[in-house]
């Protein structure tokens, strides 16, 4: 079976020792996966290989069955912050990465407001990001790194940011956008509970250099995961990523 994206073997290495070893994951059209560990695990340093930031020391990145390894362009990032401009209205925030790959600045605004309703943007076009809420924020943050790639999104913890409430509000709407538009996503988080909550899948790292510890299944689909944090199935996955988080403690 040909997985839409894979790491063989990633290690990385800046000449004081590994920082990631040895990491094979691989994730499926559609999918989502999550990468779960303590801070120095080495979660940032895989999406900098995955992405092609860096060229690993060792291993392979493959996308739909080719090698990508140390090539960028082809997966979009999105960091924790939402990175918006604050001089530019939200659509041109938005259509920036078409304009980057030679879009007229007006095709690009007519291409990026296709989606505005899907992502829950509609009519926040002509503001600017000091107008709008966190989660609004981070709702056009994750419209342009779809438009900058809708093949894989590596996703740097970008709720972290968000409060209690609004944390909840958006992960409800991320399920939601992500059934319709079907993007393959790759998650770092430190949330327990948001990785449960959120994937279909949970890649455990170990401390340094970085290891994949385990990896979880999450039964219940992401379209059925109503009140999911009330289940005995959310409460086993999360004593035991508890358990193993507290092992390597």
């Amino acid at each position: 079976m040909t997985h839409k994206l894979e790491t063989k073997n990633i290690t990385m290495n800046f000449g004081e020792g590994d920082i990631i070893s040895e990491i094979s994951i691989h994730v499926d059209q559609g999918e989502l996966v999550s990468l779960l560990g303590v801070s120095g695990s080495g979660k940032t340093t895989l999406f900098n290989c995955i992405s092609g930031i860096y060229h690993p020391t060792e291993g392979q990145v493959i996308l739909d069955g080719t090698d990508i390894t140390g090539q960028t362009g082809h997966i979009s990032y999105m960091l924790q912050k939402d990175l918006l401009l604050p001089y530019k209205t939200i659509e041109d925030n938005v259509g920036l990465p078409l304009v980057i790959r030679g879009m007229k600045k007006e095709e690009a605004r007519a291409e990026a407001g296709k989606h505005f309703q899907e992502f829950g943007l509609e009519g926040t076009q002509k503001m600017y990001p000091a107008q709008l809420s966190g989660g609004m924020r981070q709702r056009a943050a994750l419209l342009r790194t779809y438009l900058f790639s809708d093949n894989v999104a590596l996703l740097d913890e970008p709720f972290s940011a968000l409060d209690t409430i609004t944390k909840g509000r958006i992960h409800r709407w991320y399920l939601d956008v992500m059934e319709k538009i079907r993007l393959t996503t790759v998650f770092i988080t430190h949330d327990i509970n948001e990785a449960i909550l959120l994937s279909d899948r949970i890649y455990i790292m170990t401390g340094r250099p970085g290891r994949i510890q385990t990896e979880l299944q999450i039964r219940t689909p992401r379209g059925q995961r109503q009140d999911f944090d009330l289940t005995e199935e959310f409460l086993e996955h999360k004593r035991t990523i508890m358990e193993l988080l507290e092992k390597q403690g």
